[in-house]
């Protein structure tokens, strides 16, 4: 009876421990309103249209990448949003900036970890203007039955210490570890538009709860 009681009263400690460490709740990072908390762009790139934030263009190439990115940086961290891309002409491509930075030269391009979005890159992990190349990609037969094509989708990017994983409609696309302790595990987050193309994307219900 005393060990059922003690199993019982350790589990318990268990349940707790697990609920504190990532209990700080949802927070909204857009209004649907203003550009509050974040900083980009917003005269010819990014604008606010029924409660989105949008980016790009389907009346005129996109000159080159451009992100709309947070104020401040994050570690660890479950972010929900919804994505939905849209595009006429050219390489029509979109995602998420994490754990970034902004660069000098040139100062519209980011560097760090990039949830992709795009023909060929749907849900899978880039990293951005640092080793410039797919750090983890899913099955493309099954991303492809995941996902909406030309409309709303819901992505999921959870940031655990060195482990990153993607979600797309609830479909866990990327589950990978960062093996390289050069590379940083805080930074800002950006919404990006690629250039090239005659695109628009738009941006929406973003979410953050962050891992402490």
């Amino acid at each position: 009876m005393k060990r059922l009681l003690l199993s019982f009263i350790l589990l318990l400690f268990i349940l707790m421990a697990c609920k504190n460490k990532t209990a700080t709740g949802a927070t909204s990072l857009f209004n649907g309103k203003t550009f509050s908390g974040w900083e980009g762009d917003t005269i010819s790139t990014w604008r606010i249209k029924n409660g989105t934030i949008t980016g790009g263009s389907l009346d005129k190439t996109v000159p080159h990448n451009d992100f709309l990115c947070t104020k401040r940086s994050y570690a660890n961290f479950i972010l929900k949003l919804k994505i939905k891309l849209i595009g006429n002409e050219g390489f029509i491509n979109s995602g998420i900036q994490f754990r970034s930075k902004r660069l000098i030269d040139p100062p519209y391009e980011m560097t760090g970890y990039q949830a992709d979005w795009g023909e060929n890159y749907w849900a899978s992990l880039y990293d951005e203007s640092r080793r410039n190349k797919t750090l983890m990609a899913p099955d493309s037969l099954k991303v492809l039955s995941w996902i909406n094509i030309n409309d709303w989708n819901d992505y999921e990017i959870r940031a655990e210490n060195r482990n990153i994983r993607l979600y797309i409609n609830g479909h866990m696309t990327v589950d990978y570890t960062e093996e390289d302790m050069t590379i940083p595990q805080t930074g800002l987050i950006g919404l990006q538009i690629h250039g090239d193309g005659k695109a628009l994307v738009a941006f929406k219900d973003i979410f953050i709860e962050e891992i402490k």
